[in-house]
């Protein structure tokens, strides 16, 4: 029995000392070392066969016992789970009771508040001597102070030779005012800096360790952070220079939100101060609960200022952009009333902490830190815009084709960029509560990894998403800017000139690349949840089959389309014929092309469809053009007006870019019953030869009057025989002969309509 019992305890530890590096990663788990209250007790390091007999040998049966049922339980616990872990209204209990815990407890410590406070005061004055003692370190820091505030305007006058000349009201533009204000708060920085080593040096010479105790963090909180407050603040807001100002807000507002957020720094810095000075001075935070009401008072001041400046503040957040969305306006108008919601949210927060006694991240003013940049992020999502509006190029060429792209284009920067803020932002709090994300992943299969992953794979493939739309609109703005039709194809002409190849090719690029990024970083995302994704990709790949099996139309004319594109058979913009359809390309798809004929109606073709396609728009378009003028017309005289208007439509500004041949005759082309037809040709650019052809109707019918040519009419001649006994006929006679001749005129006109058709 007693070797059974040596050979069991010698298994146990043996057991528990090899799963103790194991364990030790789980967290709860329970160690294989032992606390005791004897060395006798404790593992042997390195744990070997001949030192756990040492051990066991030097060790009372009382104590093994004791051993042995301790690691039984550890055993026992961990092979059941652990401890059960409480349920969600249990959490939820749990939290509403820290949360009203603290109200209740500062209410119960009124009563002790001012005299308890006043034993702090006593104790502080008596570490320091008495009444003496602290009147002498008040004398020594308001000297530091004074010789620190002496050194730092010294500084700034000498620095002010670098401020440059104030920019007149009438002369500010934004770049001159940011000048001038980032050199004015750089000098006001310098001055701080001098103030702060200057004070430190001074300081440390006549102040004792114990008395730089008390003054290091009260000049801190409450003379250099509100100082550094208010320098920033007045960069920003300009309160006396409405022409320098960088945000949108008026004189009113900016005076009262420089002058509150001094204030409102000033409060903050006083409680953490007041907090740690009590702390030091024998009072307890906990005890008489004045950074509860301190604390309180400063999210009260943080909603007041939100609601009575929610005018200036949705200014500020709406900014000057002329393109704003319906997101920006809104968040502009709800910003006051997410202020106070962050203020509120975060006086929740602290009094929960408070409640489960967590005050490290209070004391060191994590809350404060935290809602600063809760607060501020929607104003640098307003930097943002500010700052894309002037740094994005100008819209390259004219039109809605161009606007779009250039509007589209700052909406991908601007989305960017708020991506970009989000994920500082984040880091700043998770850093200032102690959370370190970058070694969140150390453990491949905790929840937070899982997570974080998801997060930042998304993010990743976010602004991959963004970047390739930045790039196409870029090129598109470029590429294909607005070309505005003519008149004469609104009119029913058509023919109108395409656009390059890119802004054929490039909308259906983009498509496919978004719709690849959005099906990828989504799978990966899945994959970074701990989700397997194979099954999704092989289902994917079983359905590509069946709607290549069910489909092959579609397939047919998205590969039809493929290659048309490859060919470059047609841009959009162009005026093209399709059996016996004929329009402008206006939209294509990955299936069909869409033609809007000159006349209105809209034509989908789909690209399986397509026999052979006809396009009137590329590169040049020849246009011929008749004029007949009567038999005796001399033709050489005709091609001089022909050479001499194409040589005066060559040389002007308005039509010579469009020619790339100009207008010249081609001699007589053919006679006909009426005249001599004349024919007269150009080549010119798609689009533009409707216009050309508008202005040389318009000369040649000028110089045809100048130099008395007609145009040939279409005239019957009737022969009556008897004509020169005119003079002898009655009226009755006249009139029969009249109707005569234009019943025969009619008869021509008939036979030659008819030979027509």
């Amino acid at each position: 029995m007693f070797v059974r019992f040596w050979a069991l305890l010698l298994t146990v530890v043996c057991a528990v000392a090899v799963a103790a590096p194991i364990s030790a990663q789980i967290p709860g788990a329970s160690v294989a070392s032992t606390s005791s209250s004897t060395d006798d007790t404790a593992l042997p390091d390195p744990l070997t066969p001949e030192a756990i007999n040492e051990m066991v040998a030097r060790m009372s049966d009382d104590e093994v016992r004791s051993l042995l049922l301790e690691h039984l339980d550890s055993v026992a616990i961990e092979q059941s789970g652990g401890a059960p872990s409480a349920s969600l209204v249990e959490r939820a209990q749990l939290l509403w009771t820290a949360f009203v815990t603290p109200t209740q407890v500062a209410i119960q410590a009124l009563p002790i508040l001012v005299t308890r406070q006043l034993e702090s005061f006593s104790n502080f004055a008596a570490a320091h001597d008495g009444l003496p003692g602290v009147l002498q370190l008040f004398g020594l820091l308001a000297l530091a102070l004074a010789i620190a505030f002496g050194v730092e305007f010294a500084a700034t006058r000498f620095a002010q030779r670098w401020q440059g000349e104030e920019v007149p009201a009438d002369q500010a533009t934004l770049a001159s005012s940011a000048k001038y204000l980032f050199r004015r708060f750089l000098r006001e920085i310098l001055g701080l800096i001098v103030f702060y080593v200057v004070l430190r040096t001074v300081g440390s010479r006549i102040l004792a360790p114990d008395q730089i105790a008390f003054a290091a963090p009260f000049v801190t909180t409450v003379i250099w952070v509100p100082r550094l407050t208010a320098a920033v603040a007045r960069f920003v807001l300009a309160p006396k220079r409405a022409d320098l100002r960088l945000v949108n807000v008026d004189d009113k507002w900016a005076r009262y939100l420089h002058r509150n957020s001094v204030g409102l720094m000033l409060l903050s810095g006083f409680t953490l101060f007041i907090i740690a000075f009590n702390a030091r001075n024998g009072v307890p935070a906990g005890e008489t609960r004045l950074g509860f009401w301190l604390d309180s008072a400063v999210y009260v001041y943080i909603a007041i200022i939100a609601w009575t400046a929610r005018e200036g503040l949705s200014d500020i957040v709406r900014g000057t952009d002329p393109d704003r969305t319906y997101f920006d306006e809104k968040t502009a108008e709800i910003y006051p009333f997410y202020a106070i919601g962050v203020a509120a949210l975060m006086w929740v927060v602290v009094q929960i902490l408070i409640g489960l006694e967590q005050f490290g991240p209070i004391l060191n003013g994590a809350h404060y830190a935290t809602m600063f940049w809760l607060l501020i992020a929607p104003t640098l999502d307003t930097l943002i815009r500010g700052l894309v509006r002037y740094l994005v190029p100008p819209m390259m060429g004219e039109g809605k084709i161009a606007e779009a792209a250039y509007l589209a284009t700052k909406r991908s920067y601007i989305r960017i960029g708020r991506v970009i803020v989000v994920g500082l932002v984040a880091l700043i709090i998770a850093n200032l509560w102690g959370i370190d994300l970058s070694n969140a992943r150390a453990n491949a299969n905790s929840i937070a990894d899982n997570i974080i992953g998801f997060v930042l794979t998304l993010v990743v493939g976010y602004i991959l998403y963004e970047l390739v739309s930045l790039w196409i609109n870029r090129r598109l703005a470029r590429e294909f800017t607005s070309q505005e039709e003519s008149a004469d194809q609104v009119e029913g002409e058509g023919g109108g000139a395409g656009g390059s190849r890119l802004t054929t090719v490039l909308p259906l690029v983009r498509v496919t690349a978004q719709v690849a990024i959005l099906v990828i970083f989504v799978l990966l995302a899945l994959g970074s949840l701990g989700i397997d994704i194979t099954p999704l990709l092989a289902g994917a790949g079983i359905l590509g089959l069946a709607i290549g099996f069910g489909a092959q139309k579609l397939v047919s004319d998205i590969v039809s389309g493929i290659f048309f594109l490859v060919d470059d058979a047609f841009r959009v913009g162009e005026y093209v014929e399709i059996g016996a359809t004929r329009g402008a390309v206006e939209k294509i798809s990955i299936r069909s092309m869409q033609l809007r004929h000159h006349r209105g109606a809209v034509h989908t073709i789909p690209y399986g469809e397509i026999p052979q396609l006809t396009n009137y728009s590329r590169d040049w378009v020849i246009m011929k053009l008749k004029f007949t003028v009567p038999f005796d017309t001399d033709p050489n005289k005709v091609k001089k007006i022909f050479k001499k208007i194409g040589a005066e439509m060559r040389d002007d500004e308005m039509f010579k870019n469009d020619f790339i041949e100009p207008f010249k005759s081609q001699g007589v082309f053919e006679f006909d019953d009426v005249g001599i037809v004349m024919r007269g040709k150009f080549m010119a650019r798609p689009g533009t030869q409707f216009t050309i052809r508008k202005e040389i109707y318009n000369r040649i019918k000028r110089e045809f009057d100048e130099a008395g040519i007609d145009f040939a009419r279409r005239e019957v001649r009737v022969a009556i025989p008897g004509m020169e006994d005119m003079e002898d006929l009655s009226t009755n006679e006249k009139h029969a002969m009249g109707a005569a001749a234009g019943a025969a005129v009619q008869h021509s006109v008939d036979q030659q309509e008819q030979g027509k058709t």
